[in-house]
């Protein structure tokens, strides 16, 4: 998926377009916003928020099903991070 995209889907270059104009987005906006998406998109788009590009790094953002994850800032919007990843704990086993 993210080296040659998906039969008949998007390829990473296409869902690297995709995460971007949802960064954007998410900069622009003053305040916490709340994303649900599919772990794949997820990926991407963790990959994107720190400056990665796709085909070398998303697959290396594990996600579990029902995980919580966060991107923010440190201390100024040109300093994109990760906060949070792939939190479990809620979810019963």
């Amino acid at each position: 998926m993210f080296r040659d995209g998906c039969p008949g889907g998007e390829s990473p270059a296409q869902a690297s377009v995709r995460a971007d104009r949802v960064v954007r987005h998410l900069r622009a906006v003053s305040g916490d916003v709340l994303l649900f998406s599919s772990g794949h998109f997820i990926r991407v788009l963790a990959t994107r928020w720190i400056g990665l590009e796709v085909t070398a790094n998303a697959r290396r953002f594990m996600l579990s099903t029902a995980s919580l994850s966060a991107v923010g800032y440190e201390h100024e919007l040109a300093r994109p991070v990760i906060r949070l990843w792939n939190e479990t704990n809620h979810v019963r086993a």
